[in-house]
């Protein structure tokens, strides 16, 4: 029964997308026609336009449509021959339906047709029986998307639509979406004075404003201090690496894609690394190492570079250049799980004190049946690889969806998921088991009985990038960031000029105290400087009066629990001090 269901929709869905095509060539005669699906919760369909529309011309699309749904129009599948397809898309000048067929081997073409002959599209289906059975639709967006997803051709104009059987459904949906858009990191970033993608800079490639580099530091510091806790050295490696190293790695073979083009140097190739790996196994090979030297573990802060297409670039959790939090572990077989459960340990501390908890496990596996070219390495090291991630997790209790496929080419790894506002799903932490590169690089160390053996590597990186994880960050707390990591923490705020210089007493004894504060002096009313204090989301204000002054107070305004009222200097400082040191969340 719930597969009927699905399917109905997939189908009124699938229509809506033929209506909205419809209905701009109603408005456009001369637009350009790409592909049309059905999508989750609506669906979407992408045009050339001889001149660009904007969101404000989708209400007319949108009243066009729907005058199309009450006319009731019939949908009716019928078969066009392979020449009699092409001669009527060549009539009709739909270039990119005519490359649309050289891709579909059938002698005969599956057409549907709505009403008598006023819409006629190239479709597989299936569909509804009439346009009246479309339901509840409206247009969200426009975006831009390469013809066939591919940058080397023409950027169309891709419309979103919303389509829903009742009307209930769509109001919650458009509810969802304006909730989804307080939370937005991109929304949030600007709002926050964050980051910036600047286009002289270049796409994909953001900024950290001074607000948002405060917080990468204070997380670059949180985790150097948590890792040196637990045993790790860290390193700095260069930006641009020999290419010589990623033929060792194996990387130019299996990710060249992923690369930037070469740089010629003294007529060397050398490359933006897209991994921190290879330099890592070079840092790992200058000095001998013993098992008495294992778990070896080297961290860094390295940042990569990979050639991610226009279309998918998307504010911080989709970029072209970006640090992540790595470290390699170097350990004996005996050690492989300890190291791994280690690891797992410092992920929930990282977690907890973050106040992050919507997550999933998945245990990334390889296919080897329907891709077995994309994994190096032997197969039964790979099998074993595989089952110690598994066995750890199993023992651990820990909920996790085995997905075939999704390794990476040189081993086998348990990838942290999380969703965003939108319901979309990327990795933003990752433990990786190698033996592949260990391999390559020829890393060895000495056993106990001084031979020479090949340890196994661990990749992990458990912010994974600072990028991608600050934007899972900036939506999960919607900008309101525990104090321990708020960019500014307090602001300071005198009503009038005659109380600035208590103000900066106040302000200076924060200071010395290592809190975040400003001083917002500016001659403006205090309802303004309130205002602009909460856009920022600024944990805690405090108001400078009369009153303060005469009782050496402050009077202390917070930004969840609004007037906490006033406090004695020391006492303000010592409850700042301790919701730091617990890293109190909400």
């Amino acid at each position: 029964m719930v597969n009927e269901i699905e399917e109905k929709i997939e189908k009124m869905r699938h229509s809506a997308s033929h209506v909205l095509a419809h209905a701009v060539l109603k408005l456009y005669p001369d637009a350009k026609l790409g592909i049309g699906p059905a999508i989750d919760n609506g669906f979407y369909y992408d045009f050339e336009f001889s001149q660009p529309i904007e969101e404000k011309d989708l209400k007319a699309i949108e009243i066009e449509m729907k005058k199309i749904i009450k006319r009731k129009l019939q949908i009716i599948q019928t078969f066009m021959k392979r020449k009699d397809a092409i001669k009527y898309f060549k009539d009709i000048c739909q270039d990119y339906k005519l490359e649309l067929l050289k891709g579909i081997p059938d002698k005969e073409l599956s057409f549907f047709i709505t009403g008598d002959h006023e819409f006629v599209d190239l479709c597989r289906g299936p569909h509804i029986q009439n346009t009246g059975e479309v339901g509840v639709i409206k247009l969200i967006k426009t975006a831009g998307a390469y013809w066939r997803g591919d940058e080397t051709q023409k950027m169309l104009t891709r419309i979103y639509g919303a389509c829903f059987e009742t009307k209930e459904e769509m109001d919650i949906y458009l509810k969802n979406i304006e909730d989804a858009e307080k939370y937005n990191h991109r929304v949030l970033g600007k709002q926050l004075k964050l980051y910036a993608i600047i286009p002289e800079i270049g796409q994909g490639l953001p900024v950290w404003l001074p607000r948002g580099y405060t917080m990468r530091r204070i997380l670059e510091n949180y985790m150097i201090d948590l890792e040196r806790k637990h045993g790790y050295q860290h390193i700095l490696t260069p930006h641009i690496v020999r290419g010589e190293l990623f033929e060792i790695s194996g990387h130019l073979n299996f990710y060249k894609d992923s690369m930037y083009a070469p740089i010629k140097v003294d007529n060397e190739d050398y490359y933006l690394k897209p991994m921190n790996c290879p330099a890592g196994m070079m840092v790992y090979k200058m000095e001998i190492k013993s098992y008495r030297d294992l778990p070896f573990k080297m961290g860094e802060f390295g940042t990569v570079y990979r050639f991610e297409k226009t279309g998918e670039l998307h504010g911080l959790q989709r970029v072209r250049g970006f640090t992540q939090n790595d470290a390699h572990l170097f350990c004996t077989s005996e050690q492989l799980e300890g190291v791994i459960n280690e690891t797992l340990d410092l992920l929930d501390i990282f977690y907890k004190d973050i106040g992050f908890d919507k997550y999933r496990f998945r245990l990334s596996l390889s296919d080897r049946e329907k891709n077995p070219k994309k994994y190096a390495g032997d197969i039964q090291k790979w099998e074993i690889a595989e089952e110690a991630l598994r066995k750890v997790l199993v023992a651990r209790g820990i909920k996790f969806e085995e997905m075939p496929g999704d390794a990476a080419f040189y081993g086998p790894k348990i990838d942290v998921q999380a969703v965003n506002v939108y319901g979309k799903e990327d990795s933003i932490s990752t433990i990786q088991l190698d033996f592949n590169l260990a391999e390559r690089f020829d890393i060895k160390y000495i056993d106990e009985n001084g031979q020479e053996k090949q340890p196994f590597v661990i990749h992990r990186a458990l912010i994974g990038s600072f990028e991608r994880f600050f934007a899972f960050l900036i939506e999960h707390h919607a900008g309101d960031f525990p104090l321990w990591l708020a960019p500014d923490q307090v602001t300071v705020i005198p009503i009038s000029e005659k109380h600035i210089k208590y103000a900066k007493e106040i302000y200076e004894s924060l200071s010395g105290s290592n809190i975040r504060v400003t001083l917002d002096d500016r001659n403006k009313s205090m309802q303004s400087k309130i205002r602009d204090a909460e856009k920022l989301k600024i944990p805690y204000l405090v108001i400078i009066g009369d009153k303060e002054i005469e009782t050496e107070t402050v009077s202390v305004r917070s930004r969840l629990n609004k007037e906490i009222g006033l406090m004695k200097k020391q006492e303000f400082l010592d409850y700042l001090l301790e919701e730091i040191r617990l890293k109190k969340h909400k």
